[in-house]
């Protein structure tokens, strides 16, 4: 994995939505600890993409991917329990959730590929 690519960019651009979505929680909706938790784990996904790009290893490689995954998994849970609990709207969750689950998809793909490469 070199250079640009869509798994990269797709991380990189959902971390920002999901900055986003914590700014509004932290000032229109006095939110502090449910919107840490989507901050980390949401920003969590392209770092650890990123990460990935740079690994020694395959090993390396599909361990940093691997959690990805688990932090996509893990960003899933808070905006569903945030739209659930009413801090997010309904429509706005679903576009997140939609984004989360195609990232889950390609780094799902892609990690499973690595190890049956192996």
């Amino acid at each position: 994995m070199k250079g640009n690519n869509v798994v990269q960019q797709k991380s990189y651009d959902f971390a920002l939505r999901i900055i986003k979505v914590y700014k509004y929680l932290l000032h229109q909706k006095k939110e502090l600890v449910l919107s840490k938790q989507i901050l980390r784990s949401g920003t969590s996904i392209g770092a650890n993409v990123e990460e990935a790009i740079g690994s020694q290893s395959g090993k390396d490689f599909i361990a940093k991917l691997s959690i990805a995954y688990k932090e996509a998994r893990e960003t899933h849970y808070w905006i569903r329990l945030m739209r659930d609990s009413d801090y997010l709207k309904p429509d706005k969750a679903q576009i997140l959730l939609n984004d989360c689950e195609e990232l889950l998809r390609i780094i799902g793909s892609i990690v499973k590929t690595m190890k049956d490469r192996k």
